[in-house]
């Protein structure tokens, strides 16, 4: 029997390299990699600046305390996505507002955004799921009418452009992406905030390590050990060990994400008319970085495909389905219709660049003799 495994990083005697160099380096902690990092992510993303900190989760709290999100605002987000979208609002007491998603796309229903914003609203989490940009100049013009920030959730979307302009680079406020172990450039843990705000940028900045004044590359490489404390901050540093990882992954980004696009067309081709898959937009570009089909018997063909081997998973059980938030927040499972549907239904596949032929084949064939 088979073993596919749903995911597994690509990594090859180039990331050994870099991670050992890193350690011969004597300097284990941020430093100079995780900055050699920031820059060559900014330079390749198209962003004046760009911030690593240890998670995406890091990224999205420390935005939302850029921008000034305070207790009782409310912010609006899908309620298809992984829960730290959700639970990085809760830090600030403030209040996560689930929006319903497009069935198509599993993105934001950016028509469904209004009629959630009230007085306290400051701003919008869109999610671009499995890679795709949600409908961005939609958002925009509400933001602007509205007065409100905009923070990209980008764990997917790397690399991914939205009418040729890569995410990360948009008019957004601040862009958060993953690099976590399953991600399209893993660094094991670890995360980017992105931005054209140099304010923004400097917060996130002095916020990733304690709100210290100067980082602690700054201290030991000569800049002196002074230091003042000017914000009340997180211990959500990186470190040069997870940037040499990244500084070498990031050089065959382009190359994954093509092997991800070809896995990707194979399984249009073989699903065709008989499975349901996700509908990209002609206007954007997606990183592939879900394959994500519809199936009337869910759950049964997860059991099926985990017995020949195949490994799939579930993105995402909804944010109003899981009982912390409905207690707290009385979410009610009637508002999000097209989200349950979704949920019932949706079933990821493998989809990465060390799948070969054979394992792809495998994959198609028995997808297509059990799925219903």
């Amino acid at each position: 029997m088979k073993n596919i495994l749903f995911h597994r990083t690509h990594t090859t005697q180039d990331e050994l390299d870099a991670v050992a160099d890193a350690i011969r380096s004597g300097w284990l902690t941020m430093g100079p990699k995780v900055m050699e990092f920031e820059t060559s992510f900014k330079s390749y993303i198209g962003a004046k600046e760009a911030v690593m900190v240890n998670s995406a989760t890091a990224a999205l709290h420390l935005a939302l305390k850029a921008i000034g999100l305070q207790r009782g605002d409310e912010v609006i987000l899908p309620t298809n996505t992984f829960v730290a979208t959700a639970e990085v609002v809760t830090y600030f007491d403030a209040i996560p507002v689930l929006c319903d998603i497009e069935y198509d796309t599993h993105n934001i229903d950016v028509q469904k955004i209004e009629a959630l914003m009230t007085e306290r609203t400051k701003a919008i989490i869109p999610v671009h799921f499995a890679g795709q940009p949600c409908d961005m100049d939609e958002i925009y013009t509400l933001a602007k009418q509205y007065n409100l920030k905009v923070i990209e959730d980008a764990a997917h979307a790397l690399p991914s452009a939205y009418k040729g302009i890569r995410v990360g680079s948009l008019p957004s406020d601040i862009t958060c992406f993953s690099f976590y172990a399953t991600k399209t450039l893993s660094t094991g843990e670890g995360g980017m905030a992105t931005t054209n705000n140099i304010d923004y940028a400097k917060n996130i900045s002095i916020n990733r390590l304690h709100g210290i004044s100067k980082d602690v590359w700054d201290r030991y490489s000569g800049g002196g050990w002074e230091y003042d404390i000017v914000d009340n901050g997180n211990k959500y540093n990186s470190t040069d060990i997870n940037a040499a990882l990244g500084l070498s992954q990031l050089k065959k980004l382009e190359w994954m994400r093509d092997k991800r696009a070809d896995i990707a067309k194979q399984y249009d081709k073989a699903f065709n008319n008989k499975i349901e898959t996700l509908f990209i937009k002609e206007d954007r570009e997606t990183s592939y970085h879900l394959y994500v089909i519809k199936v009337n018997n869910r759950d049964e063909l997860y059991k099926i495909l985990k017995e020949k081997g195949i490994g799939t998973s579930v993105h995402f059980i909804p944010i109003h389905n899981h009982s912390y938030y409905k207690k707290k927040y009385d979410y009610k499972l009637e508002d999000y219709p097209v989200a349950n549907d979704v949920f019932k239904k949706s079933l990821s596949l493998p989809i990465y660049p060390d799948l070969n032929e054979d394992e792809v084949d495998y994959i198609i064939e028995n997808v297509l003799a059990y799925a219903k």
